[in-house]
């Protein structure tokens, strides 16, 4: 008498759009035995999962936040050879590269100081003097100071000479 009575009690504390039916559509209170039965997520087993996705975005984050920086690295060297290649028909056209005193602007219109070109391109060799993406000017010099017929560098993040990582010199005689 008393297990009977303990069950309608149990039945009769749920709300009433919920009487009747837990047999019917296989729904049963928390505290059922065959809820001992059921499959499920302990605590920490979500625990190492959220420690694994953590992990997981990290590495992805640390991966991508350097994408900037590479790209400045590999628009400097492609601007290098872009002066390069506008140094070199300069060049042809004149029979000399510009001086450190004429520099890069000497791509752009034709020189006034200096030894004079005779066959300046008309419109120029660049259409604007380039500065790197951190936003400095090209350091160029003609002769170069290593002993190259002219050097243009970028001196980087920091825009001072030397340095590590993204803040090291990209000069071009280092990018053949």
């Amino acid at each position: 008498m008393l297990r009977e009575c303990c069950k309608i009690e149990c039945f009769t504390d749920f709300p009433k759009r919920w009487r009747g039916k837990s047999l019917k559509k296989g729904w049963r209170p928390a505290s059922s035995p065959l809820m001992k039965n059921e499959k499920g997520f302990t605590l920490i087993e979500l625990m190492v999962v959220l420690v694994i996705m953590g992990i997981l975005v990290t590495v992805v984050v640390v991966k991508f936040t350097d994408q900037p920086e590479n790209a400045r690295v590999l628009k400097t060297k492609s601007d290098i050879k872009n002066v390069e290649t506008a140094l070199k028909m300069f060049k042809v056209h004149n029979g000399f590269y510009p001086s450190t005193e004429q520099g890069i602007e000497a791509l752009v219109s034709m020189p006034n100081v200096g030894r004079q070109a005779t066959s300046y391109q008309e419109g120029g060799y660049l259409e604007a003097i380039p500065t790197d993406p951190w936003g400095s000017p090209y350091a160029y010099f003609s002769p170069g100071v290593k002993g190259h017929d002219y050097e243009i560098i970028s001196y980087g993040a920091d825009g001072i000479e030397g340095g590590e990582g993204f803040d090291k010199d990209i000069e071009s005689w280092r990018l053949n």
